[in-house]
């Protein structure tokens, strides 16, 4: 560890694990975690699809009887898997089937959403999708350049910005009449309304609390993320038109304004970008609030400044600075291949509700409450078993979920929705310890926009799972496959990287570079299996 980590550490010390004061600041930075969730999913109640069918011109007042009347059925052709075929009719001159360009909605679920308003439904289905990958889009764009900006420019700073646009887009979206400039505003959407705010919270957060609190601060944060859902999941079951529902999403940001007054900046970062007297004076401020001893605020200042001369003269930390030296390179394009895939099963499993049978908002609220226990559990075992083994095991369980749903067969839905939840626990699980691993992986100086580096090739996998999903009229079982490779690639990839359980979070990009050297999953089960293997009994038998 350099001198100036010792002299950080010591100073960050004085605040203790998790005191009064890091539950202050955690508890005004958790409502992001909400607010992300509720953003990210909203777009399955907003964008839902309901059942539908071809309207029978013919049929006087058809638009106003049921979509499975038998009398309008009769005039709609059949698929090869024997339902009934929602793009297709039957001319009654002909007795030729002919495509339709209006279509009868089952609204026992959704009744008033944008797909149903513009009928993208058959040759415009993939219109749908497109609005969905061009949010997560935004989500992409946003965790890597906002990212960047937190390591530039502060944590607080970035994110309560990001905060304040959120709060105009997220409500203001509601009331877009056109698909050209929705798409836009999406685009906009998931810059601001994901992980772009929530990242810099979460990393603000993580750099509060000590060593032995990270791991159930870290998840305790991310179930957040799944109560945002299931608040959806609930908000869309008693709001059944899109404009109010998502009007009443938006408002739930208003609460996070109040981040601009009460929440500090991260001593860490303020400590790495050499303004010393304001990280100092910040945990003199927190130990204060702890009930502790006053620090020696000139001793902390003259020590960090003696070091900042020296820092001065080496080039402060940036992207590139992620990809200059060897073993960090490496770390780098493994977690960002973690993020992709282990996205891919969470955000392909998240958003396949449209797919499932039942009550779609039933299905969602399941789906964000199934987080909740895995994520208690994960607290209870992460501290024990290490991060590396438990992501694996997680991310490896949750793709033979995924296999499972794929070999159930269809006439068998309530079993394909319950192992998919089985699937969404184990996932979820192994993609929530990802985020705290990252944050302990790399430095503070480039903590933030490595993290939202790896989390972009998240959000771009979650731009492709709209896609993928549409693979279901291929083949209904062809996405779970996808998704199941995906968590088992995930799984294996993470094996090759340290440890972290227990040790100081690097500062430096030299520590980054040197930490965990050799350590490996494979490493670590050799170096078990010697000890095994070289022990020999005091008294034989």
């Amino acid at each position: 560890m350099s001198e100036k980590q010792d002299d950080l550490e010591s100073l960050m010390s004085h605040l203790g694990e998790f005191g009064k004061y890091q539950l202050y600041q955690y508890l005004l930075l958790i409502m992001t975690g909400l607010t992300a969730g509720m953003h990210t999913l909203s777009i399955v109640p907003i964008n839902g699809l309901p059942n539908h069918r071809c309207l029978v011109p013919w049929h006087e007042n058809d638009t106003d009887v049921a979509w499975n009347s038998p009398t309008a059925l009769a005039a709609i052709p059949l698929n090869p898997d024997g339902t009934y075929s929602s793009c297709l009719l039957i001319n009654p001159t002909t007795n030729l089937t002919e495509a339709c360009d209006e279509w009868v909605y089952d609204r026992t679920h959704f009744k008033h959403t944008r797909s149903v308003e513009w009928d993208l439904v058959c040759d415009k289905k993939w219109l749908g999708a497109l609005s969905k990958s061009v949010f997560m889009l935004g989500v992409f764009s946003g965790s890597f350049s906002l990212g960047y900006l937190a390591d530039k420019y502060g944590r607080k700073k970035v994110q309560c910005w990001t905060q304040t646009i959120q709060l105009i887009v997220s409500f203001g979206i509601a009331f877009i009449n056109d698909y050209n400039m929705y798409l836009v505003a999406s685009y906009i959407y998931g810059i601001v309304g994901s992980t772009s705010a929530y990242i810099p919270a979460f990393v603000l957060a993580m750099e509060l609390v000590g060593p032995s609190k990270r791991t159930a601060s870290g998840l305790i944060f991310q179930a957040f993320f799944a109560v945002g859902i299931m608040l959806v999941a609930a908000w869309a079951y008693f709001i059944p038109n899109y404009v109010t529902l998502q009007a009443v999403i938006g408002l739930h940001v208003v609460p996070t304004m109040a981040l601009w007054w009460l929440a500090d900046e991260s001593p860490r970062w303020l400590w790495s970008k050499g303004r010393i007297a304001e990280s100092v004076n910040i945990v003199a401020k927190g130990v204060k609030f702890n009930g502790g001893e006053k620090i020696d605020r000139a001793y902390y200042v003259s020590k960090g400044q003696a070091n900042k001369a020296t820092d001065e003269t080496a080039p402060s930390g940036g992207f590139l600075d992620l990809f200059r030296t060897p073993r960090l390179r490496m770390r780098m394009i493994n977690l960002s291949y973690i993020w992709f895939a282990a996205s891919v099963a969470y955000y392909g499993l998240s958003l396949a509700g449209d797919n499932m049978p039942g009550n779609p908002f039933f299905i969602l609220f399941v789906l964000g409450l199934v987080e909740i226990p895995c994520y208690t559990m994960v607290i209870m075992l992460l501290d024990r078993t290490g991060r590396r083994s438990l992501t694996s095991i997680m991310l490896l369980l949750g793709g033979v979920s995924c296999t499972v749903v794929a070999l159930i067969p269809q006439d068998m839905p309530n079993a394909i929705a319950a192992v998919a939840c089985i699937g969404k626990f184990f996932v979820s699980g192994g993609f929530a310890i990802v985020f705290n691993y990252n944050a302990e992986l790399l430095p503070t100086a480039v903590r933030n926009v490595g993290i939202g580096f790896s989390s972009a090739w998240a959000r771009l996998a979650a731009m492709l799972c709209p896609l993928i999903l549409l693979l279901h009229s291929v083949d209904k079982s062809l996405p779970t496959i996808i998704f199941a490779l995906a968590a088992f690639t995930a799984g294996f990839f993470i094996l090759f990287l340290p440890e972290t359980l227990n040790k100081p979070m690097p500062e430096s990009i030299e520590d980054g570079e040197n930490f965990g050297i050799g350590d490996t999953g494979f490493n670590a089960c050799c170096s078990r299996k010697k000890a095994t293997d070289d022990y020999k009994p005091a008294n034989p038998i």
